[in-house]
C-alpha cells in the first residue's frame, strides 16, 4: 500500500513538474492534500459528518490532472483495509509524513485536512455518532 501511494505522488509530481500542466496557483504540497482527498473519499469513512462524506477536487486541480488522473484512482481504489480504523490510521499517517516535506507556509491545505481527519479520527477513539459538529477555528484553540 506505501508502495502505490508512493507512485502515486511520483507521477503527480513528474506530471506537474512540466510547466504546460500546472495551475495558477499549484504549491508543491498540493499534490500531497489532493492525493490524501481521494484516499479520504476512497475509504469513504462511516464516521465522516454528512456533508463532508467526500471532499471535492479543485476544478484546476482536475483539468491540469491529464490521462494520469485514471491510472492514479485506479492505483488510489487498489488500496484496501479490512476495518476502517487501518485506513484511518494509514492516512493520519500519510498526512503526517507529507507534512514533514514542507515548510509551515506550505502546509495550508495539509493543515486543513489534518484537522478535519483528526477530528474525524476522536470520533472513532470514543465510538461517538455524530449528531452536530461545531466548526472551530483550530488556530483559536492553542
Amino acid at each position: 500500500m506505501q508502495t502505490e501511494i508512493e507512485q502515486v505522488l511520483e507521477i503527480w509530481h513528474k506530471h506537474f513538474s512540466d510547466e504546460a500542466n500546472q495551475y495558477s496557483e499549484l504549491e508543491p504540497s498540493d499534490i500531497e492534500y489532493f492525493t490524501g482527498c481521494m484516499l479520504y473519499n476512497h475509504f469513504a469513512f462511516s464516521k465522516a459528518h454528512h456533508n463532508l462524506k467526500t471532499m471535492d477536487l479543485s476544478y484546476d486541480f482536475l483539468s491540469a490532472c491529464g490521462d494520469e488522473y485514471e491510472a492514479i484512482q485506479g492505483r488510489i481504489n487498489s488500496i484496501k483495509f479490512e476495518r476502517e480504523e487501518e485506513a484511518l490510521a494509514f492516512l493520519q499517517n500519510f498526512i503526517e509524513r507529507s507534512r514533514s516535506k514542507y515548510t509551515k507556509p506550505e502546509l495550508y491545505l495539509l493543515d486543513r485536512l489534518k484537522y478535519h481527519v483528526d477530528t474525524m479520527a476522536e470520533r472513532y477513539e470514543k465510538d461517538v455518532a455524530i449528531k452536530h459538529i461545531e466548526f472551530e477555528n483550530p488556530l483559536l484553540k492553542k
